[in-house]
């Protein structure tokens, strides 16, 4: 697994020699043709990895050995380069000691690389890399931007079977467990039987349990979906839960419980489901005992791999996803070939569809295929495992480290994709080099696409543009991803780590999901001094108070996620010493004051606390390489940044991005003010400048909140010449203070496509116009009415439109055309959540809404049901 590694290293070195840095004689400079050896060595290197892993498979000690040393070599080059560069950059004292120190390291290094090279030429290791290891073959056909999941084939009659015990009125205990060995499709098959009859039911939820449950958690999200109140769930969440369910009919789908401690919990809440209401509960598991404990011997329904037509449909079907023509110009031997790959995974979906996704980006031909064919085991678990790790090893290598990154998250986690992105970026996982015009957060999304593709991901959701919003990685495929993290050594879970003084000295990455373990962890190995990432997901801020005494001097990515109870806590000054740091996302914590030296993380790229309260800052950023600011307020806090010291020309020694953001400044410098910010959330309206938007060229989404009057008329331009708003811009949330006296005009904003307003009461004399290609638009807290409606139908490409806590003043939505033309001629989706003053939505004609395929209608109380019209109801999810 050195190859990891080495693509790291390889990929600093990238950036290190298309910096600005070897342009204008900076220190470095004197090093550059030493570096682009050492980079042109780390290629070499790795251009015949393959064939050594081949030759230790085949039990030669000393290839071992020298694959060891081959990855001990590269964490030493990449701690060297994360070490001095910092030096570099932010030191004007004794440069010239620095520079003779990184010089001596080099020598060192090189003398390593001379030693190895003459040991693979001892042992005949030779080149079995191609020149393309670094690309990532994407083919746009592939990326499946609307493909829903794996389709049930084969288990027609397990659907059939489950549904009329589902619904069968003498169902013992309420409920039905779909049982079997993981990639059989249990949670493929509970997910469409759930969602076929839930409108069977008066409320339900969906619920990922997994292997580390957080309990409360998992009632929270049950009390979302059946529709208890947002005060309900603050004030006695248990008890309001219970006493909703024990009134209504429900089914709920627990997906993947691994133990009977969960249970127990949950059914203190959970009323019961054999009762004269009817509820029912649906659970997947891999264990039986499982099932039986919770419904008893006859709940149970074993799910059994595939027989070989339908295994060989399923792989028919993801082979040829985008043309018809089946094995039409396949060869009879290709035909057998397939069938013989097929064979060998054992019947298991997750196999056929991973070797499928796998087999799509290789040739159609019989040697490629038969190539696969004989790298795969021959026993069903073995030959999972087998199929698993080959379509890893048929990764390119650059998309190795990024698929290994997802091991890191706890199992059925919702992984967003803005977070994995900006993590990769952050650890130079994904570099942009030289000469190449694209963004980092592009060329990512084209690793996450691929590793879609591929079948080694699931989407979760996606934007409203059908882009990949979160995913998930099955739970085969999240072992995979730990035990090759493990054997690699590129990141270890609280589970994997032993305390081996050896293996915690060049540990680089860690994932906790208990406060005791890392606890624990962290007192007996206080100087992790190469950690590069470190993942917390835990009950208590404890990480902090740990903080102070560790060296965390090379780390580059922090993420603390804790259940939203928001304890208050201080970070200590010492993260102002990581510099190196370049993501950084805290969740679910109220920090007493961010300290003064965090401003000095002067590599930090992004900063995500929009689910956090924190006080304001008293000092200037330091930072120039900011790309996402993504802070936001709660309800019932405002949660955002003052920056005390305004910005001026003779202060040219100051970062000229947060200050420059939210304190005032001279118009008269705009050549100086950054434009790599991609994400501003949100903006406090006070530090807003009409200025801003010119100079941001690059911003993407942007966020204002607590509107006023003035912005108002800012943004609510009559003339293309006069926009703000910078050519980028693609998101824009304004969230206001309640009624505004201005007219709201953002008509001229042709590149807008998503627009969220919230907290907004329209005046009889006010009125909104809206962007003209909006695809998606989001209104909360909004006073609707008839006049904005009738704008809201015109929007010739709008496909979503989501209403959260709106109030309608007419009583009924009248949907349909009116005499001057049809009505919503895009829109897909209508999401109408806990509306006020809303009786009845209607359509009243066929020519309305043409491409309407799905309504979600949530109402918070019983005695407020929503009258929908006929063919609305149809539609209703």
């Amino acid at each position: 697994m050195a190859d990891i590694l080495l693509t790291a290293v390889i990929n600093k070195f990238v950036e290190i020699a298309g910096n600005l840095l070897f342009q204008g004689g900076g220190d470095l400079y004197w090093f550059k043709d030493d570096i682009d050896w050492l980079q042109r060595e780390m290629r070499h290197i790795r251009a015949y990895i393959d064939d050594a892993k081949d030759k230790a498979t085949g039990g030669d000690l000393r290839v071992k050995n020298l694959l060891k040393d081959i990855q001990e070599l590269a964490g030493d080059a990449e701690d060297l380069l994360d070490e001095f560069l910092p030096k570099f950059q932010q030191s004007n004292k004794c440069k010239g000691s620095i520079c003779r120190e990184f010089a001596m390291q080099i020598e060192k290094i090189k003398k390593r690389i001379d030693d190895i090279d003459h040991v693979r030429t001892t042992y005949s290791i030779i080149n079995t890399s191609n020149n393309n290891n670094d690309c990532i073959p994407l083919d746009r056909r592939r990326l499946f931007l609307y493909a829903g999941e794996t389709e049930v084939i084969g288990l027609d009659d397990d659907f059939n079977m489950l549904q009329d015990k589902l619904l069968d009125q003498d169902l013992p205990y309420g409920v039905v467990s779909i049982v079997g060995m993981p990639g059989l499709g249990k949670t493929t098959l509970a997910k469409k039987l759930y969602r076929h009859v839930r409108d069977q039911f008066e409320c339900s939820g969906l619920v990922y349990v997994s292997q580390q449950p957080r309990e409360r958690e998992i009632l929270l999200d049950i009390a979302k979906q059946v529709g208890v109140t947002e005060e309900e769930r603050k004030d006695n969440l248990e008890d309001n839960l219970k006493s909703l369910l024990t009134k209504k009919r429900y089914v709920i789908l627990l997906d993947d419980i691994w133990d009977v401690e969960i249970w127990d919990y949950l059914k203190l809440y959970l009323p019961e489901c054999d009762s004269k209401i009817g509820s029912r509960i649906i659970l997947t598991s891999r264990n039986s005992n499982i099932g039986r404990y919770v419904g008893g011997g006859t709940s149970l329904h074993v799910l059994q791999p595939l027989d070989s037509k339908n295994s060989f449909e399923l792989f028919t079907n993801k082979i040829f996803h985008f043309d018809n023509n089946d094995w039409a110009n396949a060869s009879q031997d290709l035909v057998n070939i397939g069938r013989d790959i097929v064979g060998r995974c054992g019947g298991i979906p997750l196999a056929i569809v991973v070797t499928a996704g796998m087999l799509r980006a290789r040739e159609r031909t019989e040697h490629a295929w038969k190539r696969v064919l004989e790298s795969m085991g021959h026993k069903i678990h073995d030959g999972c495992a087998k199929v698993l790790a080959l379509s890893y090893n048929d990764l390119p290598i650059a998309s190795r480290p990024c698929f290994l990154y997802f091991g890191l998250y706890p199992e059925d986690h919702e992984i967003r994709a803005f977070d994995l992105k900006n993590m990769w970026i952050a650890e130079k996982l994904i570099v942009v080099n030289s000469g190449n015009r694209r963004e980092a957060e592009d060329l990512a999304e084209d690793v996450l696409y691929d590793l879609i593709s591929r079948n080694l991901i699931q989407v979760a959701k996606r934007t409203y543009d059908g882009r990949i919003s979160s995913c998930r990685i099955h739970d085969l495929l999240h072992s995979l991803c730990v035990e090759l993290g493990k054997e690699s050594n590129f990141f270890h879970t609280e589970h994997s780590m032993s305390g081996d003084p050896y293996n915690v000295a060049r540990l680089r990455r860690i994932t906790f999901y208990s406060d005791n373990v890392m606890n624990d962890f962290f007192r007996s190995n206080p100087k992790p001094k190469k950690l590069r990432a470190l993942f917390c997901f835990i009950e208590q801020p404890s990480i902090f108070s740990l903080m102070a005494p560790l060296e965390f001097k090379l780390l580059q990515v922090l993420v603390v996620v804790i259940p939203h109870n928001y304890q208050r806590f201080t970070i200590p000054n010492k993260i102002g010493k990581m510099s190196c740091l370049r993501y950084l996302r805290l969740e679910g914590l109220s920090i007493e004051e961010l300290p003064n030296s965090i401003v000095k993380l002067k590599c930090l790229e992004t900063l995500d606390i929009k689910n956090t309260i924190i006080r304001n800052p008293s000092a200037i950023w330091e930072s120039k390489q900011l790309r996402h600011l993504h802070y936001g307020f709660l309800r019932g806090y405002f949660v955002f940044f003052t920056i005390e010291s305004p910005f001026c020309p003779n202060k040219s020694s100051l970062s000229h991005n947060l200050q420059t953001l939210m304190s005032p400044f001279c118009p008269n410098n705009k050549s100086s003010l950054p434009n790599n910010l991609q994400t501003l959330m949100w903006l406090p309206d006070r530090f807003f400048q009409p200025i801003l938007l010119h100079v941001l060229t690059n911003l993407r989404k942007l966020g204002i909140q607590e509107v006023s009057d003035s912005t108002i008329k800012i943004l609510s331009v009559s003339s293309p010449v006069t926009i703000m708003l910078p050519n980028t811009l693609e998101v824009l949330k304004l969230s206001f203070l309640g009624q505004t006296k201005e007219k709201i005009n953002l008509s001229c904003y042709q590149n807008v496509v998503k627009l969220h307003l919230r907290f907004l009461s329209m005046t009889p004399n006010n009125s909104v116009a809206l962007p003209p290609n909006l695809v998606k638009l989001t209104l909360v807290d909004f006073r609707v009415n008839s006049h904005l409606l009738s704008a809201i139908k015109k929007l010739p490409k709008l496909r979503t439109l989501a209403m959260y806590c709106c109030g309608y003043i007419e009583g009924k939505m009248d949907l349909s055309g009116d005499v001057n033309g049809d009505s919503f001629p895009q829109l897909e989706v209508l999401h109408i959540v806990e509306p006020d003053q809303l009786s009845e939505v209607t359509c009243t004609d066929d020519a309305s809404m043409p491409k309407l395929n799905k309504v979600v209608v949530v109402e918070v109380h019983v005695h407020s049901k929503i009258r929908l019209s006929e063919r609305l109801a149809n539609l209703r999810m």
